[in-house]
């Protein structure tokens, strides 16, 4: 397993945006979209940053709403050598935890998702009530 809860330090961004969403699907799907646009505005692949956020944002719309507060979505590109993306919700206390779900289960596998994608995931906490859960790609091959 590759999660790691940590804080990673990088150099300043070369592109970066952010933006503050509901914690609905529709914001959940917004995020995807956004980040699709993004990425192929800055001549980027898209496909594998857009199933990270589709399943980042749905966890944070599911398992870390809280009624009248936003989520946010930050795109990080380093270098051109990285690109961050980084998930926050206000539900600091529930942090990810990647299992297998059961067999026929029709949900539980977003996290297992996101460590099959991602170069690099992890989880840093605070400030209270903060959580972001955070995954790295890596751009140059």
């Amino acid at each position: 397993m590759s999660q790691e809860i940590t804080r990673t330090e990088h150099s300043a961004p070369t592109r970066q945006f952010t933006v503050l969403l509901s914690p609905t699907r529709r914001g959940a799907r917004l995020a995807r979209l956004l980040t699709t646009a993004h990425l192929s505005d800055w001549g980027l692949p898209t496909e594998s940053a857009a199933h990270i956020v589709s399943e980042l944002a749905a966890n944070a719309t599911v398992h870390g709403r809280v009624p009248g507060r936003d989520f946010r979505l930050s795109l990080a590109v380093h270098d051109d050598e990285l690109l961050r993306i980084a998930v926050t919700d206000t539900r600091g206390e529930r942090l990810p935890l990647p299992a297998p779900p059961a067999d026929y289960a029709e949900s539980g596998r977003g996290l297992l998702i996101v460590e099959a994608l991602a170069d690099r995931w992890g989880v840093d906490v605070g400030p209270v009530p903060r959580k972001t859960v955070w995954a790295e790609l890596d751009l140059a091959p």
